[in-house]
């Protein structure tokens, strides 16, 4: 979960080449090594071939040494509350690549999920 830090201090996931005021990044800073707050989420019954049905799906947000950085991810478990503590856990799979009408390879999504901490 790699996010980019540009030089005003701001953060964002995931990194773009111009930040704020159109500067480039200076950094990097990866998310996965902190915990987040669950800000909202929801849960998807009607997900597209190969993704987990129900999807819960939240949006969290990080402190990085006083600068919030908002990302959006599946949820490991459908019981989450806002205001929740998770961490980014990696996920080598997060849809089956056989599910889709393409090519598997093109379909193969590794990623992080978030998993409450309590």
């Amino acid at each position: 979960m790699e996010a980019s830090r540009y030089p005003d201090g701001s953060i964002t996931y995931p990194g773009h080449p111009y930040g704020p005021g159109g500067r480039e990044p200076v950094g990097t800073v990866d998310l996965s090594e902190y915990g987040a707050e669950v800000v909202t989420w929801t849960t998807s019954t009607a997900t597209p071939p190969g993704v987990r049905e129900p999807n819960t799906i939240a949006i969290v947000e990080f402190d990085v040494d006083g600068e919030p950085v908002r990302a959006i991810g599946q949820v490991t478990n459908e019981d989450v509350e806002v205001g929740d503590e998770v961490r980014p856990v990696y996920c080598p799979e997060l849809r089956d690549p056989e599910a889709g009408i393409r090519e598997p390879a093109s379909q193969e999504w590794d990623g992080f999920r978030f998993e409450p901490t309590e």
